[in-house]
């Protein structure tokens, strides 16, 4: 027998003012030069949906008020604090100065299987996406504390980025 879907008031989910001043997840997310907007606006609803206190836009990216990033949002650009920023590089600076953990998502030699990774109760951490063609930049890579990658098995080397978003901020909630 099937169950009854969940009606969406029936789902308790907070309001925009009750996420916005929750207590700090101690998770945020920076995004490097991700160009699709689509891809910005599917991060800040992966954002919300995992609790995450606050999206960096950084560089060449999308950043609201946009149709195409409200369109796969759907509203949560308003309950996710965000901030652009020009520069990935000063931006990880700052955010290891804050005690974030600054963490590339991306494949390097010496990456951590996210698998394999255990969050650790009270640490902050900021989780770095790439460009949908180039990913994270070298330089930005160079910087993190480490990298942490997504275990595939098939003929392509990389995940949508906003795939990559919700796989990864999965591992961390759960």
């Amino acid at each position: 027998m099937a169950d009854r879907k969940l009606l969406d008031s029936e789902l308790r989910r907070l309001s925009v003012e009750e996420y916005r001043t929750r207590p700090e997840s101690g998770l945020a997310l920076v995004l490097d030069n991700v160009r699709s907007a689509y891809n910005v606006g599917s991060a800040f609803r992966t954002a919300d949906a995992f609790g995450v206190d606050k999206l960096w836009l950084c560089g060449i990216c999308a950043a609201p008020p946009s149709v195409e990033i409200h369109k796969t949002a759907l509203g949560a650009e308003n309950s996710v604090s965000w901030e652009h920023v020009d520069d990935t590089l000063e931006l990880v600076a700052r955010l290891k100065c804050a005690g974030y953990t600054v963490i590339s998502v991306e494949q390097t030699e010496n990456s951590v299987c996210l698998s394999d990774f255990r969050r650790e109760p009270g640490r902050k951490y900021a989780l770095i996406f790439g460009n949908e063609v180039d990913g994270v930049r070298q330089d930005v890579v160079d910087e993190s504390d480490f990298a942490l990658e997504i275990p595939q098995q098939g003929t392509k080397h990389s995940l949508n980025v906003s795939v990559c978003v919700g796989a990864v901020l999965w591992e961390f909630v759960r």
